[in-house]
């Protein structure tokens, strides 16, 4: 009979972080799971800039990014849908009871949203439709948290979506331990405001809650839960956890004291998160945890930012580019990025005008797909030059197009930026590993052959389009 799989999507996360946090905690859960597990190092094979909107749609359909062509948040992804499938809507067609978890790229549900176990949408949805219907409730509150907290984690909370979900509590599984440490991080808040960003950890945490309740509720043949939390950490604060990689560190002594334990921090939320998956196949051992990484982090440069551009009023630059409403609809996207969908008529005017901006000097990088287009804003520093905008020729102010420079509370910079390897490590509460696993250490496999390693398991057909597997027996 087909095992079941939990896969953990642990974004970002390399193996120096997860070695890393063995050596500091050699008897805890993540140093155990390991020594009973299959490791690999992933290599993302993506031709394109290398980003998790790129990379988990590479991981969960079976082909680069140059094939299924998903490079963005808020993408008509219609045609890569049916022509290159999700491996939970492969699995899904098989037969398997399947339940899917915040993974990026799962928003807008599907039609048959209600066919699944359960089915949570990323935190990018453009609205809060999950199954079963609670589940609605905290996405409403998880959607409203990841909008308002972009660059600098918002001091605010939505608490009307807090309400809901504190009325919710025991059909959504949130535990008591976990209001107790949201109690206990809004202290310390108050104390240690540079703590603030600890609260997309407890985000996750709250998130897992929610999937646990599920798990043990329809305990589906195969599930996924998505975290982000390691990932933002290491984005601002492997400079302050790794120093020494830095030929010129343009950070200060107090800023590295004040960071240096956010990433272990992150990982130790992290083991705390596989530990309850793990305990969970334990006492159901026809489970596996899988816990993957689509890319991981490296160091990139440790520079203060104190100011960011961000576009605040969308509605103002699309006037100033001589779009009318009722042209464009705003799509999902992560600061400081923003995208934007324009009607065919003027998909190549707006083009051709985004061409003739300048920010900083520089053109304003962006992608189109049709009619969809996705814009890189971010500029650093920009906050002492009181005209940064050239547009069509002629000078302006941030304002009149509608950006910002938003003060960047922690001032740090992307310290970390990704890299092709991540991890794979498989977990079996019914098999050790035996010596010959601890020989062969870590092969190399591309991400490709995740998925469809991930049908073999189910016994479901592997498409054409995918490379054949050389996990051998991993989910035997």
């Amino acid at each position: 009979m087909p095992r079941k799989i939990i896969l953990f999507e642990l974004n970002e996360v390399p193996w120096r972080i997860v070695d890393d946090h063995v050596a500091r905690s050699p008897d805890g859960v993540l140093a155990t799971v390991l020594r009973r597990s299959r490791q690999y190092v992933t290599v993302a094979p993506d031709s394109g800039h290398l980003s998790p909107w790129r990379t988990w749609p590479s991981l969960h359909r079976g082909v680069p990014d140059d094939q299924h062509l998903i490079s963005d948040l808020g993408q008509d992804r219609a045609a890569a849908d049916e022509a290159y499938p999700p491996v939970w809507t492969l699995l899904q067609a098989h037969g398997a009871s399947v339940g899917v978890c915040c993974s990026l790229h799962s928003s807008p549900p599907p039609a048959d949203m209600e066919s699944y176990a359960f089915y949570l949408p990323d935190a990018f949805a453009a609205d809060d439709r999950a199954h079963p219907r609670v589940l609605s409730r905290f996405q409403a509150f998880n959607l409203a948290m990841t909008r308002s907290s972009a660059r600098n984690v918002d001091r605010s909370i939505s608490w009307p979506d807090a309400a809901r979900v504190l009325g919710s509590s025991p059909a959504l599984g949130i535990r008591p331990q976990t209001y107790a440490a949201v109690a206990a991080q809004l202290v310390a808040e108050r104390r240690r405001p540079y703590r603030r960003s600890r609260r997309r950890t407890l985000q996750s945490v709250l998130a897992l809650d929610v999937f646990m309740r599920q798990l043990k509720r329809t305990r589906p043949d195969f599930s996924t839960f998505f975290s982000n939390h390691v990932a933002s950490s290491m984005h601002r604060y492997w400079a302050a956890a790794y120093p020494a990689d830095y030929a010129d560190l343009g950070l200060d002594d107090q800023w590295l004291a004040t960071y240096r334990d956010e990433v272990p921090f992150a990982m130790g939320a992290a083991e705390r998160m596989l530990g309850r998956l793990v305990a969970f196949a334990d006492a159901h051992p026809d489970y596996q945890v899988w816990t993957a990484s689509s890319m991981g982090q490296g160091a990139t440069m440790a520079r203060s930012l104190e100011t960011a551009v961000y576009l605040v009023d969308l509605a103002a630059f699309m006037r100033r580019l001589e779009i009318p409403d009722g042209a464009w609809q705003p799509r999902p996207a992560m600061l400081p990025q923003t995208n934007v969908a324009i009607t065919d008529d003027l998909a190549d005017a707006f083009e051709q005008r985004l061409s003739e901006l300048r920010l900083g000097g520089k053109p304003l990088h962006h992608r189109r797909d049709g009619g969809f287009f996705a814009m890189d804003f971010g500029h650093a520093n920009l906050h002492d030059r009181p005209t940064p905008v050239r547009y069509q020729g002629k000078r302006h102010p941030l304002a009149e197009l509608g950006l910002k420079a938003v003060e960047i509370e922690d001032r740090s910079g992307t310290t970390a930026y990704h890299v092709p390897e991540g991890v794979l490590f498989v977990y079996d509460p019914r098999r050790d590993a035996s010596p010959a696993d601890l020989v062969a250490g870590r092969p190399r496999i591309s991400t490709l052959e995740i998925a469809p390693a991930l049908l073999e398991a189910f016994g479901a057909p592997r498409p054409d389009y995918m490379a054949p597997v050389s996990l051998d027996g991993v989910a035997g």
